[in-house]
């Protein structure tokens, strides 16, 4: 099933989706073209949306919606004229995203790239914490965490994760998504401008990091993300095209049973001449949901039944 979500505005990008106690919570950012001023938060908690960011005549980027354990429901989003330094913003609801909170910084006064989830959702570990993929985009592309003990309130970050050296220079990584295999064994894949999405490691928690090394996943330079069923399969949304700036066409939903060291496709999403991209993927009641930017134009919302990902297989 697919529903494309109209939008109120000329262009949107960069989806966001959170279940609730009656569907899906969608949000995004909108406005003339990505950049401009006029780009805001958009929110979607029935059938009309509405903006939420209260910060006008500054671009907009990249919300996450992220639930606390008391069912407060969190929307980070970034805000700056220049993605290098954007700052990381936070609005909470508690009626399920029909109203917000005025939204507050999340590490006030921070310039340094954006703190707190970049563009995939963080996930909550088995001691409880929550982990934040993060990247920033001053000079080289590089990627971290965001490690928050009180479940989102405040967070500390990881180093930057050590990348390969690739034409003379470290391979540039942004916008990672998380997942975790045991206690303290958590793993990213990070987008990357070398052809092929790119991994790492950690024993601790996402504390600290192994370097970065490809996997033979192919990437397009654009978004990624990553859902763990109950059963610990990995199911990931992606455009499988290699090359620096490619195609964002086709998108695709493969699944790995071995902790994300083989990969096989099990469903085209979309396979047209267009854009598709930057796919958030959440579980579902019996399989996986997937929202994504549709040709700049709307948002897509799918959900995708266990079977018909293992029909594909």
């Amino acid at each position: 099933m697919k529903r494309l979500i109209d939008i109120p505005t000329p262009s949107c990008h960069a989806s966001t989706l959170l279940r609730t106690n009656t569907g899906y919570l969608l949000a995004w950012f909108g406005g003339t073209r990505e950049g401009d001023t006029d780009v805001g938060i958009w929110v979607c908690a029935g059938d009309t949306p509405v903006r939420v960011d209260r910060e006008p005549g500054i671009p907009h980027w990249n919300p996450v919606l992220h639930r606390r354990m008391d069912g407060t429901v969190l929307l980070f989003y970034k805000v700056g004229h220049q993605i290098p330094g954007w700052r990381t913003y936070v609005t909470c609801s508690h009626d399920e995203g029909v109203s917000w909170s005025i939204p507050y910084e999340l590490i006030p006064g921070d310039d340094t790239g954006g703190r707190g989830p970049v563009k995939n959702k963080p996930i909550r570990l088995s001691d409880g914490s929550i982990l934040a993929p993060a990247s920033s985009e001053r000079g080289i592309w590089r990627v971290f965490t965001d490690r928050s003990t009180d479940d989102g309130r405040t967070y500390i970050r990881s180093a930057f994760v050590n990348a390969p050296i690739f034409n003379g220079k470290p391979v540039g990584l942004i916008q990672p998504t998380l997942w975790d295999s045991s206690p303290g064994q958590v793993h990213m894949l990070a987008r990357s401008n070398a052809g092929y999405l790119f991994r790492a490691d950690s024993r601790d928690y996402g504390i600290s990091w192994s370097p970065a090394y490809p996997t033979p996943l192919p990437n397009n330079n654009s978004g990624v993300d990553l859902a763990r069923l109950p059963d610990g399969t990995l199911v990931l949304a992606h455009n499988p095209v290699s090359g620096n700036w490619a195609a964002r066409t086709p998108l695709v939903l493969s699944v790995s049973y071995d902790g994300g060291n083989t990969w096989r496709r099990a469903y085209t999403l979309e396979d047209a001449r267009g854009e598709f991209s930057y796919p958030a993927v959440i579980p579902s009641e019996d399989g996986v949901a997937v929202s994504y930017t549709w040709n700049r134009e709307k948002i897509a919302l799918c959900e995708i039944p266990r079977e018909m990902l293992c029909e594909r297989l």
